[in-house]
């Protein structure tokens, strides 16, 4: 900071807003964060939620001397790939807890979450007043280690068409199934991938008409099984490997009845 008063004023907040760090990290571990309030997030000296806000992430992180902490977090995704919705760029960094309620906590790590302008839109500065209205956070919920993500395929006027939905495991209990289901229609996942999958069908039409040439419907299946298998293998919720397995368990499909 350029200014001796708003440096004095935070460094004399530092041990607050550590102590609000502490408090995420404890209601992250206990999944309370939806009951974390406001008023407990502020920081001491600065009256407006907004100009701290506006004094240490904006001045400070987005276009000062921590753009490098900024850069740093924007690149840990794998492939620029947005966590919240797992087919967008990364653009801009997503305050889970929104950085005008909660501004202790707008410099946070674990609060900063690299995300694709269309999630970070979606999500916006709203608050989950339940725990099931609570998205799911890449960094906390560790989810993708079971498939969750399922398609039906869809046959009607000469079209082929897949519906995504959620299909939690057995092993979850009823409050992380009720917050991935909210997650996935916060973010529009619905659609984004039908999408990409309705769209990738179009793509791939003429080489499964010469493989079904070539092999018969056997020959197909075995085709979409095994780029199911690749992409899921490693990604086990990745739209693109439920896309084939959905299209591989579909013997229609695999007869030759590929729409378009």
């Amino acid at each position: 900071m350029g200014e001796q008063k708003r440096r004095t004023r935070l460094a004399a907040a530092a041990d607050a807003v550590e102590a609000s760090g502490d408090q995420l990290r404890a209601a992250a571990l206990e999944q309370t964060l939806h009951a974390l309030e406001p008023e407990d997030f502020q920081i001491p000296g600065i009256v407006s939620g907004e100009k701290a806000v506006t004094w240490i992430y904006q001045n400070g992180m987005v276009s000062g001397p921590g753009r490098a902490i900024y850069d740093e977090l924007m690149s840990a995704p794998e492939n620029e790939r947005c966590p919240l919705c797992g087919h967008g760029t990364v653009s801009q960094l997503d305050h889970f807890m929104p950085k005008n309620s909660y501004p202790a906590l707008c410099v946070d790590p674990l609060n900063l979450i690299p995300a694709c302008s269309d999630c970070n839109w979606a999500k916006g500065d709203t608050r989950a007043g339940t725990p099931d209205e609570l998205p799911l956070h890449p960094y906390i919920d560790d989810i993708d280690s079971e498939p969750w993500l399922d398609a039906r395929v869809i046959h009607k006027a000469g079209l082929v068409r897949l519906e995504f939905f959620v299909a939690p495991p057995s092993t979850w209990d009823r409050t992380l199934a009720a917050r991935c289901r909210n997650h996935f229609q916060l973010f529009g996942l619905r659609k984004a991938y039908a999408l990409k999958a309705n769209g990738h069908i179009g793509e791939i039409r003429g080489y499964l008409r010469s493989l079904l040439a070539a092999g018969g419907a056997d020959a197909v299946q075995r085709h979409l099984l095994d780029i199911a298998a690749s992409s899921l293998t490693h990604r086990p919720n990745s739209w693109m490997g439920v896309t084939y397995r959905s299209l591989a368990r579909d013997m229609a499909f695999c007869q030759g009845v590929f729409g378009g």
